[in-house]
């Protein structure tokens, strides 16, 4: 009798420890105990409950008891407003279990993504971030790693957790992520969190939304002539899905971005594919905020021009709103090595940007100078650029890598001189020039700069068709 009664009322009972079980209110892992929160913004609380279980949330910086219901699926939500940068702060969550975050601080919270030299630290062997990790003890930066995943559909949460930076730590992340929120966090005086979703090798297609991808025809076909390999996935939407979308729910200032490496191959469609990817993550986050962008460094690719083309999307990415791209043909010191060993200058390109950008510092001179316009003179061109902050320099002699064609679309090694903030180009082999070219080449490292030191941004001033078949020179 009493093995009957346990066989009817065993399943009912394990079925009740189940439910009750996963009725625990539960966050994921991007809210835990020393996250940054951003400032002065309303801060998105979220997670799962019991049906109809209510949720309620204190904090340390007010008063206001907030409270959320978990609808028929188990999903709860509510804004709490955050005040100006400060902590440590504690969160506590009540229904039928009891959650306490400690050490949450508040301040200015940066994604850090792209392919491997975004994501490059101490791990591999960067000299800078050895260097600085004995020194690097800050309980004002915290990181958030999010460890290499895919999906096919967006989800909820991924894994993770919030870490103060300490040398332990630090050596294990971003090296320009952490130089950029090291300059945020010493001339800002607020807490600094950096989030790094990034994996080395990955077209920008893994980052967009899959439907954005699938709804373009020209995209669908550049993503079509992506090569597959073992270390990364090629399909659209794979990172974002797994890697981006968990997270943004959470209130973030900005992101920055190094990536582009990978998409050599198609960068004709890559500007569209580009801003379209910044516009998709805006609108998930819900607000147009700043991204700041790094574009891909000089490097010996095996076809001719492949990446001189996609710099030359990313410049025309810039056109973007709110966004800014860093400049860096001059922190290269082995074109053979597709990642640049200095870091720590790179990110301070970004956090200039940010700072003069996003937070309103004056006197930062931050923007390299980019072209305007050419006027023909006779047998010389007269270039005019924007953005030239004290002037034009260049070093070691007279400005290099300069082409110059005529109407036969012949390009020559051009000879230059600056004229005040104006470059004047010319070659005794063309009386007739018609169009010229600055930098563009796939391992150019010219020597033209502002007076303040930003390297000059490539150009090209024709539009003709560019070969890229064959051997690279």
């Amino acid at each position: 009798m009493t093995k009957t009664i346990l066989r009817t009322l065993l399943p009912a009972l394990l079925a009740s420890w189940t439910w009750s079980a996963s009725a625990a209110i539960r966050l994921p892992s991007i809210l835990g105990s020393h996250m940054v929160l951003q400032r002065k913004s309303d801060a998105r609380f979220w997670g799962w409950a019991n049906p109809a279980e209510k949720v309620s949330i204190t904090t340390d910086w007010d008063a206001t008891v907030h409270e959320a219901v978990a609808d028929s699926g188990g999903r709860w939500n509510v804004n709490v407003k955050t005040p100006d940068a400060g902590g440590p702060y504690k969160v506590t969550l009540n229904g039928s279990n009891g959650i306490v975050l400690e050490d949450v601080m508040i301040g200015e919270v940066w994604v850090c993504s792209g392919q491997s030299n975004m994501e490059w630290s101490g791990d591999q062997s960067v000299p800078q971030a050895l260097e600085e990790a004995p020194n690097a003890n800050n309980p004002k930066i915290r990181f958030f790693h999010i460890p290499k995943s895919t999906s096919d559909h967006p989800q909820d949460n991924c894994a993770g957790s919030w870490k103060v930076c300490t040398p332990e730590e630090m050596i294990h992340f971003s090296a320009i992520g952490y130089f950029f929120g090291k300059e945020l966090q010493s001339e800002l005086k607020v807490p600094v969190g950096l989030i790094s979703s990034n994996w080395g090798g990955t077209p920008a297609e893994v980052w967009t939304p899959g439907e954005v991808v699938q709804n373009d025809s020209e995209l669908v076909a550049a993503a079509g002539k992506l090569q597959p390999f073992a270390w990364w996935p090629k399909d659209p939407g794979k990172c974002y899905n797994a890697m981006i979308h968990p997270i943004t729910p959470f209130a973030i200032a900005g992101a920055i971005w190094y990536q582009g490496e990978s998409n050599t191959g198609t960068a004709g469609s890559y500007e569209k594919l580009f801003t379209r990817m910044i516009g998709a993550w805006r609108e998930a986050w819900g607000r147009e905020f700043p991204f700041y962008y790094v574009q891909i460094a000089p490097f010996a690719y095996g076809q001719p021009f492949v990446g001189a083309l996609l710099r030359e999307a990313q410049t025309r990415s810039a056109s973007c709103a709110n966004t800014g791209m860093v400049v860096v043909s001059d922190l290269v010191d082995d074109i053979k090595n597709i990642h640049p060993v200095n870091k720590r200058d790179v990110a301070r390109r970004l956090a200039n940007w940010a700072l003069a950008e996003t937070y309103g510092h004056q006197g930062i001179l931050y923007r390299s100078p980019v072209f305007r316009s050419m006027e023909v003179q006779g047998s010389k061109v007269r270039i005019r650029f924007d953005h030239v902050d004290q002037g034009l320099q260049a070093r070691n002699g007279e400005p290099t890598e300069f082409q110059i064609a005529g109407a036969d679309r012949k390009f020559v090694p051009a000879r230059a001189t600056i004229e005040g903030d104006e470059v004047r180009v010319w070659s005794p082999d063309i009386a007739e020039p018609v169009a010229v070219r600055f930098g563009f080449s796939n391992t150019a490292m010219p020597n033209l700069f502002s007076g303040a030191g930003l390297p000059v941004n490539l150009f090209r001033t024709d539009e003709w068709p560019v070969d890229t078949r064959g051997d690279a020179k």
